[in-house]
């Protein structure tokens, strides 16, 4: 019985315990199941905060990957497909050589070499007596580097007596810098001219970070303390004053942004500077934000570069600008569009002040130097400075000639130097003869006249100039070059050498009298003189000198029309002619370019060469890519070709050209030709003297008649151009 009590007992204790054991297990299983919750959201946020850390890491790597090569891209190699940038010919000076004074200066100030009383820089010049002092520029030419240097010219009578360096040597021959045509670029080809670090004057950089980025040098793309200035001012203000971006953002933005106003678009800005800042030199992205940097606009085509930009404001390389120039040049870096000085002068004029202004208070420049340069006007090239070298007419022959003679992978490389014969002397004065000669043959402004005038190079048939219309500037139809035209009177040359190749003399004698000749189909044809009459009898050398028709045509029967033709095509015409009689007076259709190739071997003592212009192309970094190799061939005999010349001479005094004798008193021609088509519809003329070859025509795009002869119309052109070589 008392063990039994005692068995209930214990499993009484034991039912006591368990039950307390379950009560404090079901309480510790509440709490640990609060704790759990807790834990559950802390383990969230924390697993969301580092999965989230991990996902901005990778897109930060990525990114960053994305952006590098992309960056490598464009800065490892070339940072821009640059256009092809086409030189006149140089102006080389010889002693001895029959140069004006004033054709000197005309080409010293084509080049915009600066006019000074004290000549200490390049391109400036200065001229005291018969003495031109010039400072030239250094140029890299395909042959060799040249460098700066300083020379005295002396002239007497108009003839180039000494060349003196500045240490008074006395120098054989002297090459100027050649003048800047044209730049040739595409709607995928921006516009530009590449300035690299080194040639940046110290002057400009100095004053750009002193206005744009004091602490370049000294950040890591990046400038919180430029963010948090920019931020203090732009919330005093109510709105933005100030940015806070540094240059290599603003180059990061230049090159791989819009220009989107976002917090993202900000972000990858940032991102990309420092990633440039880390893997380029200060230097390397100066250089790369000076060459990018948007400056203006020039019609359709944006300036961008302070290259390109000093010659669109100032019509001078970057290393030539005056103080208050660099100046100005900065002011428009901050907005090119609120600072444009041909706009908004006023404005500019303050901003370039306060450049100034900083300039000497931060010891860039002393004070004197600030005096003069605030005093100064703006000094604003022409508008259309960069436009007004460029002819359309030479710019379309230089394109067939690329196409025709230049290797495709020559003319794929960016920023290719391509040299010319182009002589900007001569297009500029072929320009204005054309323009003031056709004003004075179509008085009445009733015609509709147009002309167009090819000069070319007696000696290395080289084209010199080219102009294609009245509107000199207007990229159209190119009538030099595609305006196929009867030349008339132009074409007996070729019979008379035709003739004196086969053994005719000056005093041989020509019939002139009533003619009928018959073709095929029985059409009759009877040609006559120009003045309606008949000779009965004249020398070979008066019918030509004369250019009279009736004894054309008996000579062009006697030598045999296909010899005739064989002339044509030695003396470089291609096309295909048909020997019809009518052709010995010109009916036969050239262009001014074609005719001037016609003359080509009668100024040169019978040797052909191909007119061409352009003499080589190198790399920008001065690698010869092409240079023309051309073998002339003697296809006439030299003393036919002098009689003939001699004939050509007298057209000039006593023919139908002899009045150039009153037209240009004083000067002297090789030789000349008129040539008139029927009803007057075409007026031309070729005239040369010792060194060129002038063709030129007149006439109307419709083809009514000009109502001018060759002697009223085209050689009038050709003496106002021959004028402006006295």
């Amino acid at each position: 019985m008392a063990q039994n009590k005692k068995t209930v007992t214990e499993k009484n204790v034991k039912t006591k315990a368990v039950k307390k054991k379950t009560g404090k297990k079901k309480s510790t299983a509440k709490k640990v199941q609060k704790l759990s919750l807790k834990q559950r959201f802390l383990r969230f946020i924390w697993s969301l905060f580092w999965k989230s850390s991990l996902a901005v890491i990778a897109l930060m790597v990525i990114a960053g990957i994305y952006f590098d090569k992309k960056i490598e891209r464009r800065l490892d190699g070339s940072a821009w497909t640059l256009p092809a940038q086409v030189y006149a010919r140089p102006l080389v000076l010889d002693t001895q050589q029959s140069i004006t004074q004033s054709a000197l200066i005309k080409e010293l100030r084509l080049l915009n070499y600066r006019p000074v009383e004290v000549v200490n820089s390049p391109g400036q010049f200065s001229v005291k007596g018969e003495r031109v002092t010039i400072f030239r520029r250094a140029f890299d030419f395909p042959d060799t580097l040249v460098s700066k240097e300083k020379v005295n010219v002396t002239f007497v009578n108009d003839q180039i007596v000494t060349i003196r360096d500045s240490s008074a040597n006395d120098l054989q021959h002297f090459r100027l810098d050649p003048l800047l045509l044209s730049r040739l670029h595409s709607s995928q080809i921006e516009d530009r001219v590449f300035v690299p670090f080194e040639k940046i004057p110290d002057l400009f950089i100095d004053t750009l970070l002193l206005m744009e980025d004091r602490n370049y040098y000294h950040h890591q793309g990046v400038s919180p303390f430029a963010i948090v200035r920019a931020f203090i001012v732009n919330f005093k203000a109510g709105y933005t004053v100030q940015g806070g971006s540094t240059l290599t953002q603003q180059l990061a933005k230049n090159l791989f942004l819009t220009q989107e106003r976002s917090l993202w678009r900000k972000f990858q800005e940032a991102y990309i500077a420092v990633l440039m800042d880390h893997k380029y030199s200060k230097d390397r992205l100066l250089e790369a934000y000076l060459n990018e940097v948007y400056l203006a606009q020039n019609g359709k085509s944006g300036v961008y570069g302070i290259g390109l930009a000093s010659d669109f404001y100032f019509a001078r390389p970057i290393n030539e600008l005056r103080i208050e120039q660099v100046a100005l040049l900065v002011a428009i870096i901050k907005g090119p569009s609120y600072y444009n000085p041909r706009r908004n002068p006023e404005r500019a004029l303050a901003r370039r002040d306060l450049v100034l202004r900083m300039m000497v208070e931060n010891g860039l420049i002393n004070s004197n130097d600030y005096k003069y340069a605030v005093s100064d006007s703006l000094m604003l090239s022409n508008k259309y400075a960069l436009n007004h070298r460029a002819n359309p007419a030479f710019i379309s022959f230089l394109h067939r000639e690329l196409r025709e003679q230049v290797p495709a992978a020559v003319r794929q490389t960016s920023g290719m130097h391509i040299f010319t014969s182009i002589d900007p002397v001569a297009q500029q004065d072929a320009e204005f003869a054309v323009q003031k000669g056709l004003e004075l043959v179509d008085k009445d402004k009733q015609k509709g006249l147009q002309g167009a005038m090819v000069i070319s190079d007696r000696k290395d048939a080289e084209l010199l100039a080219i102009v294609s219309g009245r509107d000199v500037k207007f990229s159209g139809f190119n009538r030099a070059l595609d305006a196929n035209r009867p030349i008339g009177s132009l074409v007996k040359p070729a019979v008379y050498l035709t003739a004196l190749e086969a053994g005719y003399h000056l005093d041989d004698r020509l019939n002139d009298k009533q003619i009928v000749l018959k073709n095929s189909t029985g059409q009759r044809w009877q040609p006559k003189n120009y003045d309606r009459k008949f000779r009965g009898e004249v020398s070979f050398e008066e019918a030509l000198y004369r250019s009279l028709n009736v004894p054309t045509v008996n000579l062009g029967m006697q030598v045999g029309l296909r010899n005739v033709i064989n002339s044509l095509h030695k003396m470089g015409i291609k096309e295909k002619i048909k020997a019809y009689p009518s052709l010995v007076l010109g009916s036969v259709s050239l262009s001014p370019f074609q005719v001037a190739q016609m003359y080509q071997p009668i100024a040169t003592q019978g040797r052909y060469q191909s007119l061409q212009m352009i003499r080589s192309i190198s790399s920008k970094q001065g690698e010869l890519l092409y240079k023309r190799h051309q073998n002339g061939e003697q296809r006439f005999s030299k003393e036919a070709v002098k009689q003939l010349t001699d004939t050509l001479h007298k057209v000039t005094t006593e023919g139908t050209a002899r009045s150039l004798r009153w037209r240009n008193p004083g000067q002297s021609f090789a030789g000349g030709k008129t040539g008139t088509t029927n009803n007057l519809k075409d007026s031309w003329f070729v005239g040369f003297d010792d060194r060129e070859v002038v063709t030129t025509w007149v006439g109307r795009d419709d083809n009514q008649s000009a109502k001018l002869s060759g002697s009223s119309g085209a050689l009038v052109l050709f003496s106002n151009y021959m004028k402006q070589k006295n």
